[in-house]
């Protein structure tokens, strides 16, 4: 529907010229939904911003680390983020990321998500999304482009939420440490030390944490060493040693927690991940 941004080679101060052409054409194009391709470096950070659209960004290849005031939220390969309209966003490229992002009108149809969240795809869902990118702009598409696109739209509905959000607390006692847990994720903080570092009884600590993120300390725990560790090992990273760099005292304990969380053994998820973008790429 739009032609190919590529930000692997782009002068840097380029960059940001291109973001702003991007935004300021995704306002002005009509229609209820628009696909976009992009490419970006290893390390490059989309500064903060909003659109009236809602996002589905999804990484083909690469990872990729969307922050807002609610909290982190990580996009692994065969995942996707769903961004509702307006809400305040960067994005953090975590190797080469190619990226597809399908925008969305919020009135485009009933039962669109209405809060942030990380979804897994499906194979329909990807090939759709492939397609998309490649069908010609029309502000009411008609025949297969209209049919294409519907059906995409009605898809994002049921996709499957993921645990790859990490919401940091409203508490700037309880984000400062989760800020310190995040640059130095570990299995073994407890819920009595983190109530004592606060000053705080272990139930009032345990309400006030649930409260403000939703999920307990260790639910929360285990999706931060997750966000620490699916970077490394989709850079091929061993994992023996991203386990034990984590804290975990053996291969099984971190393939337990991986499994718990995903659904799969890291090899499983990973040889999938793979799998999915030499099938999306033919």
């Amino acid at each position: 529907m739009a032609e190919l941004i590529s930000f692997l080679e782009a002068p840097p101060g380029d960059l940001g010229r291109l973001h702003r052409e991007r935004l300021a054409w995704l306002e002005g194009t009509s229609g209820p939904i628009v696909a976009l391709p992009s490419e970006y470096p290893d390390g490059y950070n989309v500064p903060n911003h909003h659109h009236s659209r809602s996002q589905l960004l999804h990484a083909l290849r690469g990872v990729v680390l969307v922050t807002t005031q609610q909290g982190r939220w990580m996009v692994p390969p065969d995942h996707a983020m769903w961004i509702p309209a307006g809400i305040e966003h960067s994005v953090e490229m975590l190797g080469n990321v190619s990226m597809r992002s399908v925008y969305v009108t919020p009135d485009a149809i009933e039962g669109l998500p209405t809060r942030l969240r990380v979804v897994g795809m499906t194979d329909l869902m990807r090939s759709l999304i492939i397609e998309a990118v490649t069908l010609p702009a029309e502000p009411r598409p008609t025949g297969r482009t209209g049919l294409v696109l519907g059906l995409l739209l009605h898809e994002i509905p049921s996709l499957p939420e993921q645990p790859l959000g990490l919401p940091f607390p409203s508490d700037p006692r309880l984000a400062a440490l989760c800020r310190r847990f995040v640059a130095a994720p570990s299995p073994h903080a407890t819920i009595d030390e983190w109530a004592d570092i606060v000053g705080m009884s272990r139930r009032s600590f345990t309400r006030a944490f649930h409260r403000q993120t939703g999920l307990s300390l260790s639910t929360w725990r285990q999706q931060a060493c997750l966000f620490a560790a699916l970077p490394r090992l989709a850079d091929g990273e061993p994992i023996t040693r991203v386990a034990l760099d984590l804290g975990y005292d053996s291969v099984p304990a971190f393939t337990t927690m991986f499994r718990r969380m995903l659904g799969t053994s890291p090899r499983g998820y990973m040889r999938g991940s793979r799998d999915n973008f030499r099938v999306s790429n033919g």
